[in-house]
């Protein structure tokens, strides 16, 4: 089938609505409209790309998203896109993340203060600026010496928590 420009602009502009990034069923508000979101024609085409599969990407305030209280010092900001999870945790000095694994490759960024976590009879320190990539299944714990502000990336997303199982931070209170 061979679709118009106006007919593919309709398709691609009702394709965002598909998969859109979510946390809780209560994403943040989407960006779209100037001066963050502005027509720039030719740009950002891939021929044989853009013209039938391409879906245009979502903008979000991370700000904006909904924060949640896991524990009375771990609190988190999440989005799951269509194969990955992104969540800010704000973790005040003796949040822990209990001994745990799970099934997604999981990127920890610290950005502001230290955590040490242990894994397979190892203690890492991060501290602000470090980066740790955590293969699935393999089992770490994390605890928080310092307030901190962890960023991690998730692949593929975490379907627990898109169905509503409480983060494993939510057990150690």
């Amino acid at each position: 089938m061979k679709l118009n420009s106006t007919a593919f602009a309709l398709l691609l502009s009702s394709s965002v609505a598909i998969v859109p990034a979510m946390a809780q069923n209560r994403p943040a508000p989407s960006l779209s409209a100037a001066p963050v979101v502005t027509d720039a024609p030719g740009s950002g085409i891939q021929s044989g790309v853009s013209g039938h599969s391409a879906v245009l990407p979502v903008l979000y305030q991370l700000d904006q998203q909904p924060i949640e209280q896991i524990s009375p010092l771990v609190q988190r900001q999440y989005l799951v896109g269509a194969q990955s999870t992104f969540v800010k945790w704000i973790v005040k000095k003796g949040g822990v993340f209990p001994l745990h694994h799970h099934a997604n490759e999981q990127i920890t960024w610290i950005t502001e203060g230290r955590c040490e976590v242990s894994s397979q009879g190892r203690k890492f320190i991060m501290t602000a600026g470090t980066v740790m990539v955590i293969p699935p299944n393999t089992p770490h714990e994390f605890v928080c010496t310092e307030d901190t502000i962890d960023i991690d990336f998730f692949s593929p997303q975490r379907q627990d928590w898109i169905d509503g199982v409480p983060s494993i931070a939510a057990s150690s209170k």
